[in-house]
């Protein structure tokens, strides 16, 4: 029986719970390393990686890449938008392909309803897998009285205002 404190121990745990995520046994993936052609400890392939390599092949495979990308742009907008647009805009999210950007006032969203088609030429360009298929400009919206999911038909409040 070997002790917790063993090395052996830990690299067994540690690949038997790796052989289990890939969704096969250790017995069966040791047999398989064993029977690979060029399987040697120092033979091909078997150099370090970048971390970044490996993080990046991580998260193309776990179908991540799309998202991290959304992500880059979200973070990546006052570099990508300006200085001065950043200043009155905000990306409120990334929805079904639809980046929606919230513009601090109506003349601010006009304007850059104008620059659409230049800035999502740019935006295809620049993050190609971000999966953007278009550019929606938000303006600051009148205040509502709605305070929840449920409402009432009707004209709305009527003695409010005295």
């Amino acid at each position: 029986m070997r002790s917790i404190g063993d090395a052996g121990f830990a690299t067994e745990t540690y690949l038997r719970a790796k052989a289990v995520w890939r969704g096969t046994t250790y017995r069966k993936q040791k047999r398989a390393e064993l029977a690979a052609p060029g399987a040697r400890p120092f033979g091909g392939g078997r150099d370090p990686r970048a971390l970044g390599d490996v993080i990046l092949a991580i998260a193309e495979d776990l179908g991540w890449s799309v998202e991290l990308e959304q992500a880059r742009v979200i973070a990546e907008w006052a570099e990508f938008a300006g200085e001065a647009t950043a200043e009155h805009t905000s990306v409120v999210g990334i929805s079904n392909g639809v980046l929606q950007v919230q513009c601090d006032s109506t003349t601010w969203a006009t304007e850059l309803r104008r620059l659409r088609a230049e800035m999502l030429t740019r935006l295809l360009r620049d993050y190609p897998d971000a999966e953007i298929r278009d550019l929606r400009f938000l303006a600051p919206g009148a205040p509502s009285w709605r305070h929840g999911p449920r409402t009432v038909r009707g004209r709305g409040p009527r003695d409010t205002y005295g």
